[in-house]
């Protein structure tokens, strides 16, 4: 590009430059002097760039300006293809959902350059790191290891970072849905030298003054709360407050359990029956298994709940959860293109907790038959979320 691009394309380069320069330049300094450190983490650096030197920092820039910019023409290519994606989608009515995590890595050029907003060490460890607490699913709950923020430095600013995280994030989506929302109230905090979950505490987050100060920049968002497991009577004001949708999975609501806790029949909050008009009606997720993955490997009682709520059997199954979700009163229904298509579990998008293979699933085109195209239509068009023409 440096060698060939065109005229115009260089000028579009820099012109994007100057525009990201609150994020772009302490990016690609990272990522150089990643490359630089043999891929080592950030506090393992030599000590005037870890600590950001500002002598240090600048002979670094001068020294490793041609990575800087193979780093900075990444990031542009990334944006230039999605925002012509995201036109592409809109021009055809087709919106674009995106999904932004609470936490961000321990080593992250977000966490070096402001490492003022987490809780570390003078090492530039966490003390306490993110996770969720022990229930059925998990005995010893789940440790992220993500570090936590400072809300109380983050306040002081007007938590300016979280303003200008959401704000880039709004320009490659038109819909945003925020992971693990209830951390927003209270998240689970763990010493960091504890091996697992199991000896957290509850933590009070930023609550409402954090989308206050969102919305007081930014206006008001359509954002979504991923409102899943052990949620809270001030999570629930919390998401209510700015009256963001939460999440209903309906593969989830046969198995007996929400919460952690046993559920009474027909009592499941999942199910379409009690679901209310402020939430998104998932037939699964990313996180699940495939509907017929799913079935696969229910449990009997599991089935025959969901049999007899779905009127359905195995092989149809997914056609069943789609149009409970269709049918239900949300806002909006959800459905992962596998369940569309009717695949197994080997199809899996992603398994929580594990490393490996994840995010790795890609359709391909023959796979996306007319049939199942039509049939979601009809669906679709009688339970009034498609046009009738």
């Amino acid at each position: 590009f440096v060698a060939n691009g065109h005229a115009d394309a260089h000028a579009a380069f820099a012109q994007w430059a100057a525009q990201q320069t609150d994020w772009l330049d302490d990016y690609t300094l990272f990522m150089a002097l990643e490359t630089a450190c043999s891929g080592a983490p950030w506090w393992l650096w030599p000590t005037p760039l870890c600590t950001r030197n500002a002598a240090a920092l600048t002979a670094a820039r001068s020294t490793h300006a041609d990575e800087i910019g193979f780093w900075s023409f990444v990031q542009w290519c990334f944006d230039t293809q999605s925002h012509a994606l995201k036109r592409y989608a809109n021009d055809r009515g087709v919106a674009i959902m995106g999904d932004l995590p609470i936490f961000i890595a321990h080593h992250s050029a977000d966490c070096w350059s402001r490492p003022d907003l987490y809780m570390l060490d003078d090492a530039h460890q966490p003390t306490s790191v993110a996770g969720c607490p022990p229930d059925a699913m998990a005995l010893t709950g789940q440790r992220w290891g993500n570090p936590l923020y400072r809300w109380d430095r983050m306040a002081d600013d007007e938590y300016a970072w979280w303003v200008a995280r959401v704000q880039r994030a709004f320009t490659h989506a038109d819909i945003l849905r925020i992971d693990h929302f209830r951390g927003f109230a209270g998240c689970w905090e763990v010493p960091a030298s504890c091996p697992t979950a199991r000896e957290g505490r509850w933590a009070a987050g930023p609550g409402k003054a954090l989308f206050d100060a969102i919305e007081s920049a930014l206006g008001k968002l359509p954002i979504v709360a991923e409102d899943l497991g052990t949620i809270t009577p001030d999570v629930t004001a919390l998401r209510d407050h700015f009256g963001f949708p939460g999440m209903r999975i309906v593969q989830e609501a046969f198995g007996g359990h929400e919460g952690g806790h046993e559920a009474a029949a027909g009592t499941h909050s999942f199910l379409p029956h009690n679901h209310v008009r402020d939430c998104l009606a998932y037939s699964s997720t990313h996180d699940s298994d495939t509907a017929q993955g799913w079935w696969a490997t229910a449990s009997d009682s599991t089935r025959a709940s969901a049999s007899e709520y779905l009127q359905c059997t195995g092989a149809a199954v997914h056609w069943a959860l789609i149009r409970a979700a269709s049918q239900s009163v949300a806002c909006m229904a959800l459905f992962p293109l596998q369940d569309v298509l009717g695949l197994d579990g080997t199809h899996r998008m992603n398994l929580p907790g594990t490393a490996q293979g994840n995010w790795c699933w890609r359709f391909d085109w023959p796979m996306l038959r007319p049939d199942a195209a039509a049939r979601l239509l009809r669906i679709s068009k009688a339970s009034g979320r498609a046009p009738s023409g």
